[in-house]
């Protein structure tokens, strides 16, 4: 018998329902993973408050860490035994075990736990992509980051820092400053409690950022353009008060002849060989110590709702894990 969080509905937290399944045999290209831990990410929350629709009834959760215990008849690159991690869909790691693609399964190191896999994997490769192909973050490069003590911030911080760049954190609250500090900030500013823009310009002695990640959306997008040094690059990633509002295409050249990209993760680790890639470059900087990972709290798999509720009312402080 398997566990399963599923939902028929989009709502709440409350519409996640713990269900029973059946364990079921691989097909030729599939295995069977017995789960240690599971990610859970924000886009978990917008998939199941409906923000970003997926069909329903479904399950639920893009990340997993743990053991395969069965394998399909074409299965080359894991074994019975492996200890292995993924990210992406289909959609239902938040289970005691489930069938996955085995090609899509990453090995882990033995210096990785398997909490540490479900929490860094798919922050961890979000970061690599965004520092090294949206933008190619280097010495000199002035990076300004949203949700700088958050879950991603924790791991893109160092990561551009150690890269060269200077890194300015914006945060929700004077509470999360430090821990943005912790996390390699040189700066950090509160949202609200400034003007940012004029903030960036003289932390920056009139330069202003080359490239801004927001997550936030909405409310922050166009003090975003306004943090741009000409020809910089706006990266939104995210949307928690919101989608952004359409760009008027001459406003994007009256503030600087700004570029303006919305990356998603999906095309970035679709491919396998770039998948595996990114994937073996998050374990990598583990192993180099460039930024650690870091659980902020551990959920039975039972009370994902309450897993949920932490990630949108900001309580959650750091990446958060469900356990079966």
């Amino acid at each position: 018998m398997v566990q399963i969080i599923k939902l028929a509905r989009t709502g709440g937290p409350e519409v996640l329902e713990l269900t029973d399944g059946d364990r079921a045999t691989p097909g030729p290209n599939e295995a069977w993973v017995e789960h240690e831990a599971i990610g859970v990410n924000y886009l978990d929350v917008t998939q199941r408050s409906g923000a970003v629709p997926i069909p329903l009834p479904n399950g639920l959760g893009l990340e997993g860490a743990g053991r395969v215990t069965a394998i399909g008849s074409e299965v080359r690159n894991v074994a019975v035994g492996d200890r292995v991690a993924y990210i992406l869909g289909p959609l239902g790691s938040y289970a005691t075990g489930r069938l996955y693609p085995a090609e899509r399964l990453i090995k882990l190191p033995d210096s990785l736990s398997f909490d540490e896999a479900a929490a860094v994997l798919f922050k961890g490769i979000t970061a690599q992509y965004l520092i090294k192909s949206t933008y190619q973050v280097q010495a000199g490069t002035v990076v300004l980051l949203y949700g700088a003590a958050g879950a991603l911030g924790q791991i893109l911080a160092p990561w551009a820092k150690h890269l060269g760049a200077t890194v300015i954190g914006v945060v929700s609250k004077q509470a999360s400053v430090e821990r943005a500090r912790a996390a390699g900030c040189d700066d950090v500013l509160v949202w609200g409690e400034c003007d940012l823009p004029a903030e960036v310009s003289r932390l920056t002695n009139g330069r202003k950022a080359d490239v801004v990640y927001d997550g936030v959306g909405r409310v922050t997008f166009a003090t975003s353009l306004d943090c741009l040094r000409p020809r910089g690059l706006m990266v939104s990633i995210g949307a928690s008060t919101g989608a952004p509002p359409a760009v008027e295409i001459g406003t994007l050249n009256a503030k600087g002849s700004l570029f303006l990209t919305r990356p998603g993760l999906a095309l970035h680790a679709t491919n396998i060989d770039e998948y595996r890639e990114r994937a073996n470059d998050v374990f990598d900087a583990v192993a180099q110590d460039i930024f650690k990972p870091s659980i902020w709290q551990t959920f039975p798999l039972a009370d994902a709702a309450r897993a949920h509720a932490s990630l949108e009312d900001g309580t959650a402080a750091g990446a958060i894990i469900l356990k079966p």
